[in-house]
């Protein structure tokens, strides 16, 4: 990689085969994890990984997209793309967390929400937005970490949360640089151009008010070193839920509204 990374450089990063995974750094930074699974409606669709993890006496609960390492592996976590199912699955835990006051960390990865006519007639675009609608309502604390992409309405289904924490070569964004090109200029190829102008690196989005915090990786990727970048977003984790269990649950979800409020004014205004 050159020494200073351009955003297609970093969306090559976040796409790699070998960046970690959600699991990967469930298993790294937490002492312990119980999946749990289904979303009592229709199956249980593996592309999320939902459960409870314990770290050093507490507990949370974990929403997780999840891609595979290779083509066995991506048919069965259908490539992180996640049905109405997932999102069904997610909502389900997100709101057992709250009954027993467990703080909910979710890590995103997703290329986008499965685009199949399945998924669609089992209402893939109400799913989401109920969980977008839910999720503001959640009555404990919500830290939304992107690790690799983070596309569309498929990331944004478990990104409202009161902190959102990004890697630094971790990309999101309203869809792909191809997609993008292929609408703008009707030109799939350009991908570099639109990459660039989309905004959809860490630091553009921290500029962009739509995060709150990088966490650094090594210039060649998380894989490089997957027990530092562990160690960073635990200590994020850490700090982040002891700040916001000081807030009541009023607190809690006045500040999450504002902040997604106030981002979206700033954006209008940017």
């Amino acid at each position: 990689m050159p020494e200073k990374l351009t955003a297609w450089d970093r969306v090559t990063l976040a796409r790699s085969k070998t960046r970690p995974t959600a699991l990967d750094y469930i298993n790294n930074i937490f002492d312990e994890f119980i999946e749990l699974h289904g979303d009592r409606n229709f199956s249980d669709d593996k592309s999320t990984v939902c459960g409870i993890a314990t770290l050093e006496g507490k507990s949370y609960t974990i929403i997780a997209q999840q891609k595979g390492r290779n083509t066995k592996e991506n048919i069965i976590r259908n490539f992180g793309m996640p049905n109405p199912e997932a999102y069904r699955k997610s909502l389900r835990f997100m709101k057992q967390a709250e009954k027993f006051d467990r703080p909910i960390i979710t890590f995103v990865d997703t290329k986008g929400a499965y685009p199949g006519i399945g998924a669609e007639e089992r209402g893939q675009g109400e799913a989401i937005a109920k969980n977008i609608m839910e999720m503001f309502n959640i009555k404990v604390p919500i830290i939304v970490i992107i690790i690799g992409e983070g596309s569309s309405g498929g990331a944004l289904a478990i990104g409202v949360g009161d902190k959102v924490l990004m890697l630094e070569n971790a990309i999101y964004s309203i869809l792909s640089p191809e997609g993008f090109a292929s609408i703008l200029w009707k030109d799939g190829k350009k991908v570099k151009e639109a990459a660039e102008i989309m905004k959809i690196t860490a630091k553009d989005l921290k500029d962009l008010k739509v995060i709150d915090k990088i966490i650094k990786e090594p210039k060649e990727g998380a894989e490089k070193d997957i027990k530092m970048v562990s160690q960073e977003i635990k200590e994020e984790i850490q700090s982040n839920i002891k700040q916001l269990e000081k807030l009541n649950k009023d607190e809690l979800l006045e500040n999450r509204y504002q902040k997604f409020r106030n981002m979206g004014e700033y954006l209008k205004i940017n």
